[in-house]
């Protein structure tokens, strides 16, 4: 197993858990999002304002191609699991863990985010709809689901520790 990526809607907990999950399992970690925004000079705003979203998704899916060949922790995007070949990347290249979390609580953490942009332009319904649509990608992507309602970080993060040490050299199903 080379990566550990984390999927799931936006705000569900991906980047906080994964900086904690690299510590805990002594792996670098990486923000999908933060690592483009790197590699393209513009913020993920500027992005899908100057070549819109399907581009953006392409970039998403050079990523998981090209990026680095190593034991790491991935954040993903919260669209990433939205493409086939996507969910296919990743089951080929690492474990992947489906971060589920309930949408009142990703609400609240993403309401005010001014570098989301489709919560720029959503209301708290359509964002509702969204979530629960890409919800079968984020099942279908994952070879683990990790419920995070009412479990802290740590809980959340150590029970992923466990995952990956338990299946660490077996092969996982693709």
């Amino acid at each position: 197993m080379r990566k550990i990526y984390l999927v799931g809607f936006m705000g569900c907990g991906k980047s906080a858990i994964g900086r904690r999950l690299s510590y805990y399992l002594k792996l670098p970690y990486y923000d999908m999002d933060t690592e483009i925004v790197r590699q393209q000079g513009m913020s993920i705003p500027e992005i899908f304002e100057a070549y819109g979203e399907e581009r953006f998704r392409e970039i998403e899916t050079e990523f998981l191609e090209n990026f680095r060949d190593e034991r790491c922790i991935i954040a993903t995007g919260g669209g990433v699991a939205m493409k086939e070949e996507n969910r296919r990347i990743m089951r080929r290249t690492g474990l992947v863990f489906f971060l589920d979390a309930a949408f009142n609580d990703i609400y609240m953490r993403i309401r005010n985010d001014k570098n989301r942009p489709i919560v720029r332009r959503s209301t708290r319904e359509e964002l509702e709809e969204l979530y629960l649509s890409r919800r079968k990608y984020y099942h279908e992507s994952a070879q683990i689901q990790v419920l995070t309602e009412g479990r802290s970080l740590r809980q959340i993060v150590e029970y992923i520790g466990f995952q990956v040490n338990r299946l660490k050299g077996d092969d996982v199903k693709k």
